[in-house]
């Protein structure tokens, strides 16, 4: 068990933002973390598990031990003439998973190609991306209890999944350590391409006859477009939820800006799209110092070199304000915060 001491972790987030943890180490499995978290000198340190670091910003430095989740693996659990149950360790980077999957013919994931970070963080997130979220496909996880050092299972029921929302995020923030996560994964192909642009790229690329393969290639080919690669701009992706409003708000919305961007979902309800809002308050390709908006992708944030994490924060707390100010709706922010 190698701990080292005051670590920098610009390589370990995607915003590039340089803190620091008093203590950094990493484990391949629940008997390593448990051992880490067991030893003398760990007891009342504050703890935290990192993935790919792809969806959290570092204001400050972390007066504590984090624990890099390095747990890999990916086999067939079982199969039916319909499903294949896929389980990988948490540990396992994200696209690198779904193109094994579509290497393997195994469909379901395709539409959530090129999202940075690591398979753990999947289920927490509830991730999605053109018409698909993590819960259409999951099965299981496993979970590993920081305070009482117990394994459990979680089903798709008991994630109590939402939008970029599961109990991991809410209820059981900080009590548990992702292990592993098992998909249902479909042999034959359910297509799903109306959402966004992928209907018009997979034109563009002139494919005549669907494949989880020509989705998958069309997906990265609009990711690539138009959001920042973080190895060049130092980013986490979406910044701000899309958020959801009745539609008494909606109606008034409507009225008042004839060409806003919004879709009806559950309830009566309508999702707005955040992008569009921040756009329109003039925020889209801004930038103070290194800190800004992308100039392709409103809803992306970015560290252009040596933005701090605080600087990455105001920012965000200026668009919030600016958004309320100018059509009353309150954004949240995807990002975790440190």
């Amino acid at each position: 068990m190698l701990i080292s001491e005051n670590v920098l972790l610009r390589p370990y987030n995607t915003f590039g933002i340089t803190a620091h943890t008093r203590y950094f180490t990493s484990f391949s499995s629940a008997a390593a973390l448990q051992e880490i978290l067991s030893a003398p000198q760990q007891q009342g340190l504050p703890h935290m598990i990192l993935g790919g670091g792809s969806n959290l910003l570092f204001t400050k430095d972390f007066d504590g031990i984090i624990l890099k989740n390095e747990i890999k693996g990916i086999t067939v659990v079982k199969e039916d003439d319909e499903h294949v149950y896929v389980k990988a360790g948490a540990g396992e980077n994200w696209h690198g998973f779904v193109m094994d999957c579509i290497k393997h013919n195994r469909a379901g994931l395709e539409n959530l190609s090129l999202i940075p970070g690591n398979v753990g963080a999947s289920p927490m997130q509830n991730i999605g991306a053109y018409g698909v979220e993590i819960r259409d496909t999951f099965y299981e996880l496993e979970a590993f209890n920081l305070e009482d050092f117990t394994t459990a299972t979680f089903n798709n029921t008991e994630c109590e999944f939402g939008y970029r929302e599961s109990v991991f995020k809410r209820k059981y923030k900080g009590q548990f350590a992702i292990l592993s996560v098992t998909f249902k994964l479909n042999k034959n192909p359910h297509f799903n391409i109306k959402y966004g642009a992928i209907e018009e790229e997979l034109k563009r690329m002139g494919v005549h006859e669907l494949s989880i393969q020509a989705i998958s290639q069309a997906v990265i080919n609009i990711r690539s477009s138009k959001l920042p690669d973080p190895a060049e701009i130092g980013n986490a992706g979406s910044f701000f939820k899309n958020p959801a409003i009745d539609g008494t708000t909606y109606d008034r919305l409507k009225a008042e800006f004839p060409h806003i961007v919004a879709y009806p979902v559950e309830d009566g309800h309508y999702k707005l799209a955040a992008g569009w809002l921040i756009e329109q308050c003039g925020w889209k390709g801004y930038r103070e110092g290194d800190a800004g908006v992308h100039i392709r992708q409103a809803l992306v944030l970015v560290n252009y070199g040596h933005a701090s994490g605080e600087d990455i924060y105001r920012l965000s707390q200026q668009v919030l304000d600016s958004v309320h100010a100018k059509f009353g709706v309150d954004l949240e922010r995807e990002v975790n915060i440190v």
